[in-house]
């Protein structure tokens, strides 16, 4: 089985990622953030890909998420992990702590969200009910615990436009819709996974307190260090995890 890491804002590289080589991917639906990184990590194969370019200068709302995810399907990729920083809604979600959602919200517009659009033969819908893989979130559940990580076991991931961040008001409604989290690039990501039969969960790494939660206003400075901290517990998750699997 093959087994894929999609790293988000404060993940452009895995640092122990041992490099075999890249690999430029030509898709159906255009083109990924960039080549596939083949390697060797904690003993395992793996593949990574930074979804928003090895530079960072793809904006959430621009990634072509359709290509990466057919992509690292069409190189043999069944298991898939994905790193997402977000804003912290729930008491839990503190900066700087990891959490493993396991419900999503999506409030994205005008982003190409399937691959069941032309040339059908019949109409197919995905049962969604559950949108993170339940035995993939046991898995990071389990690492995190053999790493000594606090992480957050569950919790709702609001997917919204981006790329400015949100208002104190739509903070207020996510958390009346019940999000513990909010986020800008959990969705499409996690239904076409699932469209394309891939065990899919998220490490999702909290950066700030969402809009209007605290009286203090949103710092870059701040969430730039509480992601690097938040990114070093990935680090360590991804140490238990992946020799694991």
């Amino acid at each position: 089985m093959g087994v894929a890491i999609i790293g988000g804002t404060g993940l452009t590289t895995l640092e122990n990622l041992e490099i075999t080589h890249r690999e430029v991917v030509h898709t159906p639906y255009g083109e990924p953030s960039g080549p596939i990184t083949h390697g060797i990590l904690h003993g395992r194969e793996v593949l990574f890909l930074a979804r928003h370019g090895y530079g960072h200068t793809i904006p959430p709302h621009r990634v072509n998420y359709r290509a990466n995810i057919w992509a690292l399907q069409h190189l043999g990729v069944d298991r898939l992990f994905a790193v997402a920083a977000v804003g912290g809604i729930g008491n839990a979600m503190k900066p700087a702590r990891i959490a493993f959602p396991d419900q999503i919200i999506d409030y994205t517009w005008g982003r190409n969200h399937t691959f069941f659009e032309d040339d059908l033969a019949h109409v197919t819908h995905i049962d969604f009910t559950y949108p993170y893989d339940d035995a993939m979130r046991q898995l990071l559940i389990e690492a995190a615990r053999e790493a000594g990580i606090d992480a957050v076991e569950s919790g709702t991931y609001g997917a919204t436009q981006g790329p400015r961040l949100e208002t104190a008001a739509e903070i207020q409604r996510l958390q009346q819709d019940g999000c513990d989290l909010v986020g800008m690039t959990g969705m499409p990501e996690a239904a076409l996974a699932r469209e394309l039969g891939m065990a899919y969960a998220t490490s999702a790494v909290v950066a700030n307190w969402g809009a209007g939660l605290q009286p203090e206003p949103i710092s870059m400075a701040d969430i730039e260090r509480h992601l690097e901290d938040g990114m070093d517990r990935v680090k360590q998750l991804l140490g238990a995890l992946i020799p694991s699997l």
